[in-house]
C-alpha cells in the first residue's frame, strides 16, 4: 500500500503545480481534524473520512490508474461528510472557537475540491484522459 500511495503522490508532482500545492493544503486542512478530534465530534467523523478517503483512493487508483475518475471517491465518500456537517451548523460556533472556524475551511476546501473533482468525472466520461 505504501508503494501505491507513493507513486499517487509521484504522479501529483510529476503535474501541474498548482494540483501539487492544493493537494497539500487539502492535506493539511484534514489533517487539523486530528487535533481538533479532542474537542470536536465533527472533527472525529473527519478523521475516520479522511482514513476511508485514503483508502478508497488507493484502490481506485490501483484499478484505475491516474485518471479523472478518481475525483469520484470524493463525490462518494464526502457528501455524507458534508450532509452531517451541515445538519450541525448550529454547533459550529464560528465566533468563538478555532474549530469552528476549521469547520468553515474544511468545507470550502471539500466544496473546492469538489468543483474541480465533479468537472474531471464528467471529462472522464466524455473520453478526455489525464
Amino acid at each position: 500500500m505504501l508503494d501505491l500511495m507513493n507513486e499517487f503522490q509521484q504522479h501529483i508532482k510529476d503535474g501541474p503545480t498548482w494540483v501539487e500545492y492544493w493537494v497539500n493544503f487539502m492535506g493539511f486542512v484534514f489533517m487539523l481534524a486530528i487535533p481538533f478530534s479532542f474537542v470536536r465530534k465533527e472533527a472525529r467523523w473527519v478523521v475516520i473520512t479522511m482514513v476511508v478517503t485514503m483508502v478508497v483512493m488507493m484502490l481506485a487508483f490501483k484499478h484505475f490508474g491516474y485518471e479523472r475518475i478518481l475525483g469520484a471517491v470524493h463525490i462518494i465518500v464526502w457528501a455524507p461528510l458534508l450532509v452531517y456537517l451541515f445538519k450541525r451548523k448550529d454547533k459550529w460556533q464560528v465566533k468563538d472557537t478555532w474549530s469552528g472556524k476549521w469547520i468553515v475551511l474544511l468545507i470550502a476546501t471539500m466544496l473546492t475540491s469538489l468543483a474541480f473533482d465533479i468537472t474531471d468525472v464528467v471529462r472522464y466520461f466524455l473520453g478526455h484522459s489525464m
